[in-house]
């Protein structure tokens, strides 16, 4: 994800930036308790796979809950895909089997045409922002539709007048000489993330209407999906940049440069792993090999150490979170939106089945730091888990558990 993608060198954020460090939009009675940090508060699944009109409220950590086929995963999904378009993705690299996403029993009008709907509401300095989209998969797979809307009117919205070109005509609010400007944007992105390319911001509507887009594109396009694999965790691997990726595979490298660059971060990752391991640790470091890789090593205790390939599968997936919780965006790869200070930007992680091959302790544990990390503001967690953990922090402080039925 690469911020040029949809912001012009130079001219990105401005609006959205002046919002937040004048602490106000335009005149609002109620701007002074907006947040500084936009985050995503609502997740919509109009019509998304098994989803019908299922509405989602996000707090700083939310774990959706539910039996097999409830939609848990499918809930994530709708998030990342929100994300990567955010950040300028096409859809076709989103949504590359896009008849998946439809609805089963959706049928197609008379032109054979089925799609799928998602949406979300984006909380910030600008006040509430709704997204909604329509999606295209069949005959092809396009954008029919989007709308942005603050909580005062709509902004964007976009709609497809000639299925025979690959353009959608939008419209955006101008309050100037011309209330409306209307222009083609390409099917197959994100409106709203092109508006800041497109919008000269020369008017009180035009720096709403950017103030909006961006909240949007800032708060989401700053995910990570993390999914820790165990089995590719174990290796030893090329010393790199030292940011961990999605499936945690180069854990060793990025515990050697926590090690090195982030002492108190990595002390209390080895307190962490100590309460969730078996066994005592009392270092997580790294041991260079021949060949120029370096393995993950636990300390356990004085003289004795153990290759962190030989932690099982749970105690891998445990440190994985722990450090992705602990760190941060700086030491993952996501691609958050440079131009806006880390400090007024909030990292959601996504991770499906949180508490995989975790037992009771672990995942209490777990979710014990992760409710710590999350209520300082600079992190949110969306995960899902299986029923027993559900019920276990059921009315914790901290802990937003959303029950999707079947």
């Amino acid at each position: 994800m690469r911020a040029e993608r949809f912001a012009a060198p130079g001219r990105a954020y401005g609006p959205l930036m002046t919002v937040i460090s004048s602490g106000r939009t335009a005149p609002s009675p109620s701007a002074a308790a907006r947040p500084a940090r936009p985050f995503v508060g609502e997740l919509r699944l109009g019509a998304f796979a098994s989803h019908r009109r299922t509405v989602i409220p996000l707090g700083p950590l939310t774990l959706l809950a539910g039996g097999s086929g409830s939609g848990k995963t499918t809930a994530l999904r709708g998030y990342e895909a929100l994300a990567r378009l955010a950040a300028g993705d096409p859809l076709e690299d989103v949504f590359p089997d896009p008849a998946a996403w439809v609805p089963e029993r959706a049928g197609a009008d008379a032109q054979g045409r089925r799609g799928f709907r998602l949406g979300c509401t984006v909380e910030g300095p600008a006040g509430p922002v709704s997204l909604d989209l329509a999606v295209q998969a069949e005959p092809v797979l396009r954008i029919v539709g989007e709308r942005l809307a603050d909580d005062r009117e709509t902004l964007l919205t976009t709609a497809l007048l000639d299925p025979r070109r690959p353009f959608v005509q939008a419209a955006w609010h101008t309050a100037g000489a011309v209330p409306v400007t209307r222009a083609p944007f390409p099917d197959d992105r994100l409106g709203t993330a092109l508006l800041p390319l497109r919008v000269a911001g020369t008017t009180d509507g035009q720096l709403r209407v950017l103030a909006a887009a961006e909240q949007v594109v800032v708060a989401l396009r700053s995910a990570f999906v993390c999914d820790p694999q165990p089995r590719r965790m174990r290796a030893a691997v090329p010393v790199g940049e030292g940011r961990l990726t999605s499936s945690c595979d180069n854990l060793a490298e990025v515990l050697h440069r926590t090690h090195s660059q982030c002492a108190q971060r990595h002390a209390r990752l080895v307190a962490t792993a100590d309460s969730g391991c078996a066994g005592p640790v009392t270092g997580l470091t790294v041991e260079r090999l021949e060949d120029g890789t370096v393995r993950a090593v636990t300390g356990r205790g004085p003289g004795r150490s153990t290759p962190i390939g030989r932690l099982g599968d749970g105690e891998l997936r445990y440190l994985a979170f722990a450090l992705v919780l602990l760190t941060g965006p700086h030491v993952l790869v996501v691609d958050p939106a440079a131009e806006v200070p880390s400090a007024m930007q909030a990292l959601t992680v996504l991770a499906d089945g949180l508490d995989r091959s975790l037992d009771a302790r672990q995942a209490g544990e777990l979710l014990a730091l992760a409710a710590s990390i999350c209520a300082d503001g600079h992190m949110r967690l969306l995960g899902t888990v299986g029923e027993a953990t559900a019920a276990a922090v059921r009315g914790v402080a901290g802990t937003t558990v959303v029950d999707l039925a079947p």
